[in-house]
């Protein structure tokens, strides 16, 4: 599966636009690791573990809406986008979208 943020990709033709795929997910820290996360912040510095759950989310979003363009047998999906909302203290979701294309 092809993976583009432009609309277009370089040396290939979209032969037809197969329509909007999308993946998401939901994640909170343990609460271990948030009583962590909120020690570091009072002293500051990076906050390691939210860094890691909102990659691992990421990560997750996405091969979600692979999962959902591969069930229209598309080729590639273009336009990709990612959003973050807080849904809840220590929790965020994360959305990726976009088009899936047959080449």
């Amino acid at each position: 599966m092809i993976l583009s943020t432009t609309n277009k990709i370089p040396d290939k033709e979209v032969k037809e636009v197969l329509g909007l795929v999308k993946g998401n997910t939901i994640r909170a820290k343990h609460i271990g690791k948030d009583i962590v996360a909120g020690l570091r912040n009072i002293v500051g510095g990076e906050l390691k573990e939210y860094t890691e759950m909102i990659s691992e989310a990421r990560e997750e979003a996405i091969d979600r809406m692979i999962q959902d363009a591969k069930k229209m047998d598309a080729d590639a999906i273009i336009g990709i986008r990612l959003t973050t909302s807080q849904v809840a203290a220590g929790a965020a979701e994360i959305l990726a979208y976009g088009t899936a294309v047959k080449l």
